[in-house]
């Protein structure tokens, strides 16, 4: 009997973990993607671009109102996912929640099977359509990661009440190897993993040879042993996006080159899928990189065609 219950102890557990907690700790390459959700109460558009990814990545974030703009809402984007039998990674970000609205939306997730948690702080409400919006920023990411910890490891809400039962999670946060000062980019990393981030997404990688510096610090404090590292990789669709990375998106590093290529292209299409293929294949290379996060901003159906010609799948 005692056997028995053990095993069945250690099936619950490995039954806990998500898919994309699975991949990575079984030291496969990860491959995830996020999508817009949609402006308006039309669940059918999410199932569509579910059917585009399904099978193409281990799991997909539905990202939370971006760039401040209304769209659906996360946790039921996640859920409509879910239905379609593909794993969400659920982004939580403090500009809209207080500490009750985010534990609360945990606990939720958990209870109906959403494992995996990106916490954010997320984009402030002047990039918005709404800039008189209220932020509320009760508290930051990290401290998000340390309250969903708690709320796991200890079964303790931030005011130290019991949770009972405790929620299952895969806790992530974002990187940004790319913003300035450089030499805080590493010890921000630090702050989150201590705070108990088990993945992290980066910003996307245009810039190798600053990339390359971030990781070699990384793996210089054994970073990479303490945290799966997704880098972030988007597809080009016109010229014109790159140059307002370039010139318009704070915390953004995209090299000159990159602009004259897509520029000179006779194709755009064409050539920023080519280009994503490359850094997916260079970053792949680099010691301590777990996996890619492809984010193809509302151009979905190109995920399956970068991930093909990358190898991945």
């Amino acid at each position: 009997m005692t056997q028995m219950s053990e095993g069945s102890e250690r099936s619950d557990i490995q039954q806990a973990k998500s898919h994309l907690q699975q991949t990575l700790e079984k030291g496969k390459f990860a491959v995830t993607a996020e999508i817009w959700p949609a402006k308006g109460a039309n669940a059918q558009r999410v199932r569509n671009k579910a059917a585009i990814l399904k099978g193409w990545v281990d799991a997909v974030n539905p990202t939370d109102n971006p760039t401040a703009i209304i769209r659906m809402s996360g946790l039921v984007t996640s859920l409509i996912l879910l239905e379609e039998g593909v794993e969400p990674v659920l982004q939580l970000q403090a500009r809209d929640r207080n500490r009750l609205a985010l534990q609360s939306d945990v606990l939720g997730a958990s209870a109906m099977g959403i494992r995996n948690i990106l916490c954010l702080t997320g984009d402030h409400q002047s990039f918005g359509k709404d800039p008189q919006a209220k932020g509320v920023f009760d508290i930051d990411s990290t401290q998000m990661l340390q309250a969903f910890k708690r709320m796991r490891d200890e079964g303790l809400f931030i005011s130290g009440e019991r949770v009972k039962p405790r929620p299952e999670l895969f806790l992530g946060g974002a990187a940004n190897p790319f913003g300035d000062p450089f030499e805080a980019r590493v010890p921000r990393l630090a702050k989150k993993i201590n705070a108990g981030a088990q993945f992290v997404q980066t910003q996307p990688v245009f810039d190798l040879e600053r990339f390359y510096k971030w990781m070699a610090q990384v793996r210089s404090r054994g970073f990479h042993e303490k945290v799966h590292i997704i880098a972030g990789i988007s597809p080009l669709k016109k010229a014109r996006v790159a140059r307002i990375m370039q010139e318009k998106v704070p915390g953004m590093l995209v090299p000159p080159e990159v602009v004259e290529r897509m520029e000179s292209a006779s194709d755009p299409e064409e050539e920023g899928v080519k280009l994503a293929v490359e850094l997916i294949q260079q970053v792949k290379a680099i010691e301590g990189v777990s996996g890619v996060h492809i984010m193809a901003a509302a151009w979905e159906k190109i995920v399956p065609v970068v991930v093909r010609e990358a190898g991945l799948r």
